[in-house]
């Protein structure tokens, strides 16, 4: 579906980007255009809207496009629920007589995992999944992009199976049973991998005049640049520093630091035992170990600040100095003995910790193994059997709340009161609220796992203890966004010899054309001539704050700001890097799909901010406490983003219910 925008509400300028050229955006609620879900709301009217769109035949939204993720309709239920105005609106919840084993609340990985396990232990379990989207998954959302009728598969969110530490036998125990063997699926996607259109194309970096003086787009990186090279997409060079940092704008000084940085073996802290110097660096952020012991230029801190967004949704001004040793440069004479040390995050630690080599993601990422999760829970609602079956499937969404299934799963349904019937301590039943259209229905349930956001919760369940709702409050979750842009063909990027161009300070990280995992039925041809996507991050936060801080006030950057901001400035940007290549945003840009997770990844305790807490007292172990009937199952009882923390804490959720 396309549809023209107003032109008269853009600038000449913009014009010439292509805002208000006919795009794909199914879901575009800031202009005209309307689709899938969004359309039938037009139509139906938001009394009746969720009561048909789940169970519409063309329902499908994992090819919506615009602004996905926490799209609009997902969050304005839990907002009123915190601002106190949901009841006044919603009035008594209508009791649907609905009775239930097990109530999930969430239908990301770990709620659905928690409905596996239970019914595992339960097979003729009844149980009911709610989430607040339009889609199940949580984080982990599909992307569908359907070019010239062809398929294009990307995720909206969390990528990669691959864990810090080995995933338990709980957690791998339950892929092995869903068919997903990730060494043997990397190893068959290596072999049916076809990269040899991309053979020849380095990576590039793009220097924006706003931060460095100029736009200057340098192609190729140093030998062993390390994250600041190869994995921003492209072959690796032999490129010294010393050259590649003559083709760019700093100043003669900032290119001696930087060169220093990099490549000399200078104990920056002499004097010190390996020891201390860990403690040391684990007090310090990298920003200041640069400035303030390696003494580097201030014009150096633009190209590596953002450089930490994609793994802590912060700069190197919030990240420890221990956190990023040795994958960053600076600590190469240091002389640091090897392995982890107290004062490192989950994160940083499991880095040191020997474990299995292999890193695998589907083509939409995590997606797949929500996907599978649910074939197995909802009978019919998936074809095939195996993994690589999968990916080219099309759910039924249809099947999923079908009054006949044992495993129910509602979406656009926020929770917005848990509570027990009678006594937490000796209740035998849950009643669950949840908010649709406007209005608050009402389930019971003989227990209820919390498989939602931590900070959702104590707003949720108000008979929880202080101390535990003050600890579920703690984590502040880490704001991102994953950004898929369909483009017509890559021939810029070719006549360039690029294969993605790192960004460091403009609006998004970086332009990165997308190399599909091939899998099964799903091998996508790489030819420049052909559509492609392309792939940007965008991590919003407020440098020179807390962590947490910069959190929340990314929290409200992302949700203040509209799809044309996002538009505006991609097009903007591929005009700048790409353009001299021949690339025209207004002609070449298809679709774009923004995923925007203002609560993103769960809160990693990082200790320039946080304490050390004693064994069993941290937050995210006295917040997963079990409450009466009702027990709590996410990433954030983990303190880690992960799948596989997910899945553990499912696993945990599940038998301290059964337990009860």
């Amino acid at each position: 579906m396309t549809n023209q925008l107003n032109n008269d509400r853009f600038s000449a300028s913009d014009r010439e980007l292509g805002m208000g050229q006919s795009i794909t955006r199914r879901d575009f609620l800031n202009g005209v255009a309307i689709g899938g879900s969004a359309a039938l709301a037009h139509m139906l009217g938001p009394t009746d809207l969720h009561a048909a769109a789940q169970d519409n035949p063309s329902y499908y939204p994992p090819l919506l496009t615009g602004m996905r993720g926490s799209h609009d309709g997902s969050y304005e239920v839990a907002h009123a629920l915190r601002d106190g105005s949901f009841w006044k609106a919603a009035g008594t919840a209508v009791n649907t007589r609905e009775t239930y084993d097990l109530v999930v609340v969430g239908g990301g990985i770990s709620g659905l995992a928690a409905a596996y396990f239970y019914r595992k232990q339960n097979p003729t379990a009844r149980i009911l999944i709610l989430d607040n989207h339009d889609d199940f998954g949580g984080h982990a959302k599909r992307n569908e992009f359907r070019p010239n009728g062809g398929l294009l598969l990307t995720n909206g969110g969390t990528v990669g199976i691959e864990s810090p530490f080995d995933y338990s036998k709980e957690a791998r125990g339950l892929l092995t049973e869903l068919g997903i063997e990730p060494e043997k699926l990397a190893a068959e996607s290596n072999q049916l991998a076809d990269r040899a259109a991309f053979q020849g194309l380095q990576p590039a970096t793009f220097f924006d005049k706003e931060t460095f003086g100029e736009d200057r787009l340098v192609i190729g990186s140093p030998a062993g640049a390390g994250r600041g090279g190869r994995d921003r997409g492209g072959e690796a060079s032999s490129t010294t520093w010393q050259e590649w940092l003559a083709k760019t704008p700093f100043s003669e000084q900032a290119r001696k630091d930087i060169r220093r940085l990099q490549e000399d073996k200078i104990d920056y802290m002499p004097g010190l035992t390996s020891d201390a110097k860990k403690d040391k660096l684990s007090r310090i952020s990298y920003k200041d170990f640069l400035l303030n012991y390696v003494k580097v230029s201030p014009e150096v801190i633009p190209f590596y600040q953002k450089r930490t967004h994609g793994l802590y949704g912060v700069g190197i001004d919030a990240v420890g100095a221990l956190e990023v040793w040795p994958a960053y440069p600076g600590f190469q004479g240091l002389n640091l003995e090897p392995g982890p040390t107290n004062r490192m995050s989950f994160t940083a630690y499991g880095v040191h910790v020997p474990k299995q080599p292999y890193d695998y993601h589907f083509p939409d990422g995590n997606a797949t193994i929500a996907r599978i999760l649910v074939r197995a829970l909802v009978p019919g609602s998936l074809p095939g059997t195996t993994a690589e079956d999968s990916v080219t499937a099309k759910v039924d969404y249809s099947k999923l709340d079908h009054p006949d299934s044992r495993i129910r799963i509602r979406l656009s349904s926020t929770v917005v009161q848990v509570k027990h019937i009678g006594n937490p301590a000796t209740s035998k039943e849950v009643e669950v609220a949840y908010g649709r259209d406007k209005k608050a229905y009402a389930v019971r349930a003989k227990g209820v796992v919390m498989a939602n956001w931590n900070m959702t919760i104590p707003y949720i369940i108000p008979e929880l203890p202080a101390k535990q709702k003050e600890a579920l409050l703690y984590g502040v979750k880490v704001p991102l966004c994953y950004i898929a842009i369909e483009i017509a063909n890559w021939t810029a990027f070719k006549k360039l010899g690029v294969r993605g161009v790192s960004c460091p300070g403009m609006y998004t990280a970086g332009l990165n054309l997308e190399a599909p995992t091939n899998i099964g039925d799903y091998r996508p041809k790489i030819a420049p001539e052909n559509p492609i996507l392309v792939r940007a991050n965008r991590e919003p936060c407020q440098p020179g704050l807390s962590a947490r801080d910069q959190q929340r006030a990314g929290h409200a950057e992302l949700l203040a700001t509209p799809f044309s901001v996002f538009e505006r400035n991609i097009r903007d940007q591929f005009a700048r890097t790409v353009g001299p290549g021949g690339f025209d945003p207004a002609r070449d840009i298809m679709a774009i799909t923004v995923n925007r997770w203002p609560h993103g990844y769960a809160y990693e305790y990082n200790y320039l901010w946080d304490p050390e807490w004693p064994k069993g007292q941290a937050p995210c172990e006295i917040a997963r406490r079990p409450f009466g009937r009702i027990t709590i199952a996410n990433s954030d009882a983990a303190a880690a983003a992960y799948t596989d923390q997910a899945i553990d804490q499912a696993y945990r959720a599940v038998n301290e219910l059964l337990r009860s």
